[in-house]
């Protein structure tokens, strides 16, 4: 026998339930135009939707081109890419004059990737979450946006780009960069992999002066966040431009982990890994930044062979001219070794390293 207080509670329940015969799960992604992904509620726009298949075998530039084109036509909103393979190249189109602008146009996957990298062994990368690859030899990036011929502010698109949850592959040696935000005002970069297609340590030198990332270049309103990020394969792991701010970053197997291009607003890191890479930190342009942990491994004996070889440590701190003016916290360890104290730099003259636990800066 029910109570008359059960009772009660579940003639609410169904009361409830009747008025909300529609109600979605927080969580619930739109999959049609019928779903209302088009409505200014949502503007949540479904890449299926625009014909894009993730089979590893469509190219879905033209499907990635017309899904962006609506976001933008809306004044802003998300590209929700399902979990697949997806090969073909994102273009977010320039966002300029006249008013209004600065809309934020969201690229997100369906699920976080899963980062694979270390220091030895091979391992395959997996096909799983959602992927955006491109196999282009010339071009833009798999993911980029285009510069304005009539924008606000010289040629620098008036979008805020967040791309989160996504794997984003190219090949090995590339030609062409992981994400290409240069010419984007603003961006927020969350649970992303940029790679090559290889786990990183059977990765081939990179020739060709790409990089993963490069965030957007010196503009009026510059602004870049970057958080739960790994970059494996490419020349330069990060690009930095100027009012980057990043953490839980890990670059493994690229040329330069940061490279720090000229910049007139300084940049900040929290804690940035950095395995097998060549230089961890390149400084290229005039540029100041901070670095709360600079957590590095160097190959140590025999874990390089003749494929790899360019893997092995050049420096820590690579700052020919002296154009950095930085603080950092590291530590170092040597494989088969463990932490070690030595730092290896070159130039440098204005960046203080420390030593985690030392008292003094590292001459």
């Amino acid at each position: 026998m029910y109570s008359s207080i059960q009772l009660t509670a579940f003639a609410v329940l169904l009361l409830i339930s009747a008025c909300n015969p529609k109600e979605k799960l927080p969580n619930q992604e739109p999959h049609s135009a019928n779903e209302n992904t088009l409505t200014k509620q949502s503007r949540t726009f479904n890449v299926l939707d625009y014909g894009a298949v993730g089979d590893d075998s469509t190219d879905n530039t033209e499907a990635f081109s017309a899904c962006l084109k609506a976001v933008v036509a809306a004044g802003g909103g998300r590209m929700y890419l399902p979990d697949g393979v997806y090969r073909g190249s994102i273009v977010i189109p320039p966002v300029s004059k006249p008013l209004p602008s600065w809309i934020t146009v969201e690229i997100v996957g369906e699920s976080e990737p899963t980062p694979v990298f270390g220091t030895i062994g091979s391992f395959p990368l997996q096909n799983n979450g959602t992927i955006v690859k491109s196999l282009s030899q010339t071009g833009p990036a798999v993911i980029s946006a285009s510069s304005s011929s009539n924008a606000l502010y010289a040629e620098y698109s008036a979008v805020n780009v967040i791309i989160k949850n996504l794997d984003v592959r190219t090949y090995d040696n590339p030609r062409i960069g992981g994400i290409d935000l240069q010419y984007a005002m603003q961006c927020k970069i969350t649970n992303v992999f940029i790679n090559t297609g290889v786990y990183n340590v059977q990765a081939s030198k990179p020739s060709h002066g790409t990089s993963g990332l490069i965030t957007p270049a010196c503009n009026n309103a510059a602004l870049t966040i970057v958080r739960d990020l790994v970059v494996t394969g490419y020349h330069t792991g990060i690009l930095v431009n100027e009012h980057t701010d990043g953490d839980n970053i890990n670059l493994a197997s690229n040329l330069n982990g940061l490279e720090f291009v000229f910049a007139h607003h300084a940049s900040r890191f929290g804690r940035v890994g950095a395995q097998r890479c060549t230089n961890a930190i390149t400084v290229t342009g005039k540029h100041g930044f901070s670095i709360e942990q600079l957590d590095m491994e160097i190959a140590g004996k025999d874990q390089t062979d003749s494929s790899n070889a360019w893997q092995a440590t050049e420096f820590n701190i690579n700052d020919p001219k002296n154009l950095g003016a930085g603080d950092i916290n590291y530590w170092v360890v040597e494989g088969n070794v463990g932490a070690i104290e030595a730092l290896s730099r070159n130039g440098g003259a204005s960046i203080r390293a420390r030593r985690i636990g030392s008292a003094q800066a590292a001459k």
